[in-house]
């Protein structure tokens, strides 16, 4: 048995265990701090250097793609020099850990401070202070903010229109996508009617406002009409609108903004309605038409039911979309003849009437808003297989 001392399966002498625990410790603490100095010096590079542009943008691409690279391969090694069981414990948060952490700090703490912002007056909390003492100073004012955004007349029409959108702009964005996609399904030109459909969403949303600005034109009646929609209706004899601007109508001229958000989103919709179809089985529908159903009783009876997750799905995506419309609103009519949403509401607040405790109130009752809506989506999808 002597002979066999100090061979690879010698029993290590607790003290010695010990050593080896901590030197491993040490390096794997070492390594990512090493790993984070390098990254950061490249930061400082790329921000302050006077070198030229070709350089600078090689030494991007090196540095950013090569340097994730290089701390998932040191985080992977240096937590598999750990003991077998801490290995099993943290290697998963190697992989998970970079997005858990850039979620946190871009996301969660953002969040955490809004709120805290939303606390205060229109100046936010005191600077050089501690929390206590700004929550002991005069600028606190609790949850006041929050009460005004539920009393404001301008925010208790953001909160109209914003149910206007979701009411009219999700509803028939599904609609719409649906019956597109059973259409082209059955059409000798599916592909190129579907890509026709579909185009709009290549376009951003301050894009399609354009577009649709030009659509609405408006120029006083006996000037020419170069808006579409104003030189149809003058060449049938009525009289040109503003037809986004018409306080008249007001809250009816969301509607055409609405129709904006529609014709981007429907393409979206029946995309992913025509791949749900297709999942139908073809032995169903046969069956059901050899028993004397009908189309429309197929479609409803058979169709809508067995892609009704898809369609609960699509239409909380879309909910999502309109509750923090923005874009559409702003470049349009800028919030102004009555179509004020939240998000409008909040920009305002914010960057125009410099009121950050107000303007941070209203983007947390926001993300109170979309939440639930997100809870039931990851509900559905974990339930079943949407798509």
């Amino acid at each position: 048995m002597n002979s066999l001392s100090g061979t690879k399966g010698e029993t290590q002498s607790p003290a010695a265990g010990v050593v080896s625990f901590i030197g491993r410790v040490l390096l794997a603490v070492a390594i990512p701090i090493i790993a984070f100095y390098v990254l950061y010096e490249g930061f400082l590079f790329l921000r302050d250097s006077d070198a030229p542009r070709g350089v600078i943008a090689l030494v991007a691409i090196v540095w950013g793609v090569g340097g994730v690279a290089l701390l998932y391969w040191v985080f992977n090694n240096l937590v598999e020099m750990l003991p077998g069981a801490w290995t099993a414990r943290l290697q998963p948060f190697v992989f998970v850990g970079p997005a858990m952490a850039i979620l946190a700090w871009y996301l969660a703490i953002p969040t955490l401070r809004t709120f805290w912002i939303s606390l205060f007056g229109r100046d936010g909390p005191p600077e050089g202070m501690s929390l206590l003492q700004q929550l002991s100073s005069d600028a606190f004012v609790g949850l006041s903010n929050y009460a005004a955004v539920f009393t404001e007349r301008l925010m208790l029409e953001a909160f109209r229109n914003n149910l206007m959108w979701i009411v009219f702009g999700s509803t028939f964005s599904v609609a719409f996508g649906l019956i597109i996609a059973v259409l082209a399904d059955r059409s000798r030109f599916e592909k190129l009617a579907k890509s026709m459909i579909f185009l709009p969403m290549a376009i951003s949303f301050v894009g399609a406002s354009i577009i649709w600005n030009f659509i609405y034109e408006y120029r006083p009646a006996g000037q020419t009409q170069i808006g579409l929609l104003n030189s149809m209706v003058v060449s049938l004899g009525g009289a040109p609108r503003a037809w986004a601007q018409w306080i008249d109508i007001a809250p009816w001229n969301n509607l055409f903004l609405i129709v904006i958000v529609i014709w981007l989103q429907a393409g979206y919709a029946m995309v992913l309605f025509s791949a749900a179809l297709k999942g139908i089985p073809e032995e169903l529908m046969e069956a059901s038409r050899v028993d004397g159903a009908n189309e429309f009783q197929i479609f409803f009876r058979i169709m809508i039911p067995y892609i009704r997750g898809t369609i609960i799905t699509v239409w909380t995506t879309v909910v999502i979309f309109t509750l923090k419309i923005f874009d559409v609103v702003w470049v349009m009519t800028g919030g102004q003849f009555g179509t004020h949403v939240i998000a409008t509401q909040f920009y305002r607040q914010s960057f125009t009437n410099r009121n950050s405790g107000f303007g941070s109130a209203i983007a947390i009752v926001l993300l109170i808003a979309v939440i639930p809506v997100m809870i039931y989506n990851l509900k559905q999808f974990r339930e079943q297989e949407a798509f």
